[in-house]
């Protein structure tokens, strides 16, 4: 009966904004919202400021978890701070 539960069990990752991307899809998001020169001053990390690239940076990020995090944490940041500037852009 227990397998039952967790099959019918609400997903605990629907307000998760990570859960179903890639960490491809992030890295593509943030070059394109920020460029690979800010991406690189904001999280100063040699796949960044040196030659970047998503292969490389994947590469790298793949092997590394607190460059990831760093990553992902900043992948949720600009999703905020687009929420916030589009909710700016609404009340006006």
């Amino acid at each position: 009966m227990a397998v039952m539960d967790s099959i019918h069990a609400p997903s605990t990752q629907t307000r998760n904004p990570l859960h179903g991307l890639t960490l491809e899809a992030i890295v593509i998001q943030l070059a394109d919202h920020y460029g690979w020169a800010d991406l690189g001053s904001r999280i100063p990390i040699r796949c960044f400021t040196h030659e970047p690239s998503v292969g490389s940076s994947l590469k790298f990020l793949r092997k590394t978890p607190w460059a990831r995090d760093k990553v992902e944490s900043l992948y949720l940041f600009m999703l905020r701070e687009q929420k916030r500037y589009n909710a700016q852009l609404g009340h006006r």
